[in-house]
């Protein structure tokens, strides 16, 4: 039918009838998880008179949009956790971990730089690793359900008793996974990276700093060596201030007009330099005096004579 209620006859043939819909601003990401997942799709009816009801469906993906170029996501995280080692009351010494990421948002395929210290002063050799964690929650009729995956994981080296280890910027990417979805009512999903440390005989030693999966990368500005370029925008008028066209330079005389200042530009003399002319590492051609450049002129001053046959360029 149409808008006011008539109904419209089709004759026989293909007719065809395009259409949009405006999504919302505030729909989650499409997601397949164990205990539920977020799916769209359109469907269509038609509907015949003395016949069954036709219908079709189309499923199509929506991506919520998460900008990791905000101050909030640029933020370095970092953490710091011991633990005691016992094996049957008796106290075999303290493990320490310490570590650090530049920033909180990452994309698909980045690569995280991680920054660690462990500390191992038991009396066995201990193995550190780090992981990226996936976390699912499903909340339904007040309660909560949550699955854990691990998405990517290293392992380092054994750390034997009594040493110490430091990760400098150990390089861990991200898989091509979902993006984060945090402002869903009924499904979460969170990310975070975990550092452990295997500990013969006792549980693990777990540093957890949290992470945000984006799908708008970092911008070419907005790589940061530090935490500044999170807190202050770069700030680029000083482009339009350059000229189209560039000034000449000024004349040789501009600058040195004095016989001062040409002595000023003298080599200096052997009894001031002392004893540093005799080193091996100090050159100096005495010959060369600063002297100003000929003047410049359009004509030659030292023309060709017309007796002097050219030479030939091929000779």
């Amino acid at each position: 039918p149409t808008d006011n209620g008539e109904a419209t006859v089709l004759q026989a043939g293909r007719h065809e009838f395009p259409f949009t819909f405006q999504l919302p601003e505030t729909l989650a990401t499409s997601f397949e998880g164990k205990h539920g997942s977020v799916r769209y799709w359109v469907k269509a009816k038609l509907h015949r008179p003395w016949s069954t009801v036709k219908k079709a469906k189309k499923e199509f993906t929506v991506i919520e949009p998460i900008d990791i170029n905000t101050p909030a996501l640029l933020a370095p995280q970092a953490g710091a956790k011991e633990k005691l080692a016992r094996a049957w009351y008796c106290n075999r010494g303290q493990v320490s971990v310490t570590a650090k990421i530049d920033r909180k948002g990452y994309t698909p395929g980045e690569v995280i730089p991680i920054f660690a210290e462990i500390d191992n002063c038991t009396s066995r050799a201990v193995v550190p690793k780090a992981a990226i964690i996936q976390t699912q929650t499903f909340i339904a009729r007040g309660t909560k359900k949550q699955k854990k995956s691990v998405v990517t994981s290293i392992t380092g080296d054994p750390i034997p008793a009594g040493k110490r280890e430091v990760w400098h910027g150990r390089a861990l990417k991200i898989p091509p996974v979902g993006p984060s979805i945090l402002q869903c009512r009924i499904i979460q999903v969170e990310y975070s990276l975990k550092v452990c440390v295997d500990i013969p005989g006792t549980s693990k030693l777990l540093l957890e700093l949290p992470l945000v999966i984006g799908t708008i990368p970092l911008h070419p500005f907005g790589s940061r060596t530090s935490s500044v370029s999170s807190q202050y925008s770069v700030n680029l008028d000083w482009l339009s201030t350059i000229p189209e066209q560039l000034e000449a330079p000024p004349e040789y005389s501009a600058v040195v007009s004095s016989p001062e200042a040409e002595q000023s530009l003298a080599p200096p003399c052997r009894s001031e330099l002392g004893d540093i002319l005799e080193g091996p590492f100090f050159a100096y051609i005495q010959e060369f005096r600063f002297r100003p450049p000929p003047l410049y002129s359009e004509v030659d001053p030292n023309p060709a004579s017309d007796g002097i046959r050219p030479r030939c360029m091929t000779c």
